[in-house]
């Protein structure tokens, strides 16, 4: 892997940062980081952190309600969408993140389900955290880093506020609108208070550049012809010296199953396509509830406690089809079953889909001591319990696909940060987990070998060890460095459905290899600039895991996950002008470049594919300030070209890059606020990312066109 490019981007950015360095010497940002365990300001963390704030989130919704093109666009070393209901294969540099809201998990360790991004409306985010690179500050898979929506907070004041939203394709076809509306009223009453919201949205009918109607997602789940709901509660209480607070959001997505497939072709430049009629099957869903109880006390002894006790209950239903890892023939001819297509010996397939159920439990409890003894060490420790239950049965025959496998885990921790010197932050951290599988006797589907494997408990335990550095050479510049270690499970329902993970003659889960936890290790060199004239972030990155889980799709659009060595190299350069008081001109550079071992010799050959790692991206912006209240913004996203090769340089995949642009104008309206925007402003015409580096004719998407939006915000 040559990262050339890399490296001269990185001197060149560096020497323009230092040279605005001795020209400016404001404060460095002091916005404090709440997902880092012990809250932090940004200049004291030796990794690489983006910061989603309210004015940016707003900018971005103007034109997109899709989080996944939102991190994209703000953060672009995260994968684009795939604008489905599912996020498999979004990655956070090149490796699976944590999603959280206010600190719960999301993500589902067991099975993931790749529908970890469609658990809350945006309308209820304040902001959300993004920490780069494999870490174990939340322990649970965070091995391309985290990902934290930080939910709106009660104002003190007694507010209503109702927002409405448009959007459709400029074409105006009259199934492609889609609509939304939400309610928020916040309030205070003496030592009490409380947000509440409440909303809905409708998704219309997806089309490209050339007006045609895009393909759905059968396999994995449709986000176009649905609508989703959700309902936000957050309760808090106000002691002398501590704070409990409730929160609980339930989301969920419904797609209405009116429309089919019609099979693309690669070869002849062919998208899917689909016709309106109804699908055979359950419409695909995603109904999820997050909530948790925290309650903090600021003075214990001199320190702080901080405990979370959160639950996530999952429920998933996936697109049906006619499948042949479906088949069995004890089934054939059943009354209940819609036959769909005949096997090349003559079986009869039928349509299924399957369901994933997933509830998970947990507590963290943390105590911080801030200038421990007046040693200047600041000290945060605890332990972090969780446990998980998950299985994924079919719907319309009611087989096991994957069997109810629970998970335990237990995770104590310390974290320090010292300053030896006012402009020298150490940091450094060990977490133990232990964690426990649970797995009772199962078989695998007939077309997995229908093999009886027996259950057993196996058990998993890990130090992982964290150290950074970050120096401060004047008060706007720093350098700082870190090694992190990741941890987390591969999957582990999509190993244990997957005949071929289990070769012996008496397959069994004790003693498995494909199920040991996947631990990534991950060094980090960058610098920070924030002066009044330029801003700067760079960071070069490298991460390595010996035994990684690189997903692998299968002719029917499920992915079997691939245990083998995978190491993923990349820069990451944002950089701001700050040209006058008015405008800001930017841009955010990502390239990224990943192998894996393909034949088990212990060295890295072949090119990570579209499902593993994201292209390499440039995002350029304007934005331009017209008042107090009135601004505007314009972005361009670049898609560089990308080829896949395998260890013997046979070229096995190609990405056709694509530049699309957006723009959003925001203007107070009466007592609100209106905003307008276009996405894909230049109609540009073009395949996502995922369908052309993972071609298949069933899934060879074209990306949306040309859409319009409105939106208007009203307090009262």
């Amino acid at each position: 892997m040559k990262f050339t490019r890399s490296l001269v981007a990185l001197s060149v950015l560096s020497g323009l940062a230092a040279q605005a360095a001795y020209a400016k010497d404001p404060q460095m940002e002091t916005m404090v980081i709440t997902s880092s365990r012990m809250e932090k300001p940004l200049s004291a963390i030796p990794n690489t952190v983006t910061v989603i704030d309210q004015e940016q989130l707003k900018q971005q919704l103007a034109t997109t309600r899709d989080l996944s093109t939102i991190l994209g666009n703000l953060a672009p070393s995260f994968s684009p969408s795939r604008q489905k209901m599912t996020n498999t294969g979004e990655t956070l540099r090149g490796r699976a993140p944590l999603i959280m809201i206010d600190g719960v998990p999301q993500s589902n360790p067991l099975r993931s389900g790749g529908r970890s991004g469609q658990t809350i409306d945006p309308m209820m985010i304040e902001r959300i955290e993004i920490i780069h690179g494999a870490n174990a500050m939340h322990g649970l898979g965070a091995q391309g880093g985290i990902i934290n929506y930080i939910t709106k907070k009660p104002s003190g004041d007694n507010e209503s506020r109702v927002s409405f939203d448009l959007s459709s394709p400029t074409s105006f076809e009259s199934d492609s609108l889609s609509f939304g509306a939400n309610y928020a009223f916040s309030g205070q009453s003496g030592n009490l208070d409380m947000l509440g919201s409440v909303g809905y949205h409708s998704n219309g009918v997806y089309y490209d550049a050339n007006d045609d109607v895009i393909g759905v997602d059968t396999t994995q789940g449709e986000s176009m012809d649905s609508q989703s709901k959700d309902f936000f509660l957050k309760l808090g209480y106000e002691f002398s010296e501590s704070r409990l607070e409730l929160m609980v959001n339930h989301y969920d997505m419904d797609n209405n199953g009116d429309w089919m497939p019609i099979k693309g072709n690669v070869a002849t430049d062919t998208p899917t396509s689909a016709v309106k009629q109804q699908q055979p099957w359950q419409a695909a869903n995603n109904k999820v509830t997050t909530s948790s109880l925290t309650y903090k006390h600021r003075n214990i002894a001199g320190q702080q406690l901080e405990l979370q006790l959160f639950n996530q209950n999952f429920k998933g239903v996936y697109g049906g089809g006619c499948f042949g890892s479906f088949y069995d023939p004890a089934f054939e001819g059943a009354a209940n079953l819609t036959t769909c297509d005949t096997g090349a010996n003559g079986e009869q397939y039928f349509y299924d889909q399957s369901r994933n159920k997933s509830n998970k439990w947990g507590l963290k409890a943390s105590m911080i001591a801030k200038n421990l003894a007046d040693s200047g060490v600041d000290l945060a420790y605890g332990v972090d319990l969780f446990s998980d239950t998950t299985e994924q049965d079919l719907v319309q025959t009611g087989r096991s696909w994957v069997p109810e496998t629970r998970y335990d885990n237990i995770a104590p921790y310390a974290q320090l940060s010292f300053s030896p010197v006012d402009a020298l932050t150490l940091s450094g951290g060990v977490r133990y987990e232990y964690a426990k599988l649970k797995v009772d006797d199962f078989q695998t589907l007939w077309a997995s070998g229908h093999k009886q494997v027996a259950g057993g408990e196996p058990d998993f335990n890990e130090t992982l060890f964290n150290i950074g550095a970050s120096y401060n050479f004047t008060s706007a510049l720093r350098l700082y460095t870190s090694y992190s270690q990741g941890f987390g499970m591969a999957d582990i329902g999509r190993i244990l459905r997957d005949g071929n993970s289990f070769p012996d003659q008496n397959p069994s889960v004790e003693g498995s290899l494909t199920l040991e936890p996947v631990v990534t290790d991950n060094y980090e060199l960058g610098l920070d600039y924030q002066g009044e004239l330029l801003a700067a972030k760079l960071a070069l990155y490298h991460s390595e895991a010996k035994l990684g889980a690189r997903l692998a799709l299968n002719e029917d659009g499920f992915y079997n996950v691939k245990r083998e060595k995978s190491v993923i190299q990349g820069l990451e350069a944002n950089v701001t002008a700050y040209l006058g008081n008015d405008d800001d001109l930017g841009l955010n550079l990502a390239l990224q470049q990943g192998e894996y071992d393909s034949n088990k010799d212990g060295s890295t050959d072949t090119d990570l594919d579209g499902a593993n790692i994201a292209p390499n991206r440039l995002n350029l912006f304007w934005e331009h300030r017209f008042n107090a209240e009135m601004s505007g913004r314009i972005q361009a996203n670049y898609y560089m070209d990308r080829s896949f090769k395998k260890a013997n340089g046979e070229e096995y995949a190609e990405f056709d890059g694509y530049v699309t642009v957006d723009a959003s104008f925001s203007m107070p309206l009466y007592q609100g606020t209106l905003t307008l925007g276009l996405q894909n402003l230049l109609n540009k015409d073009y395949y996502s990312y995922y369908s052309q580096t993972m071609a298949n004719d069933n899934r060879y998407f074209k990306g949306m066109g040309r859409t319009f939006s409105i939106g208007f915000t009203l307090p009262f």
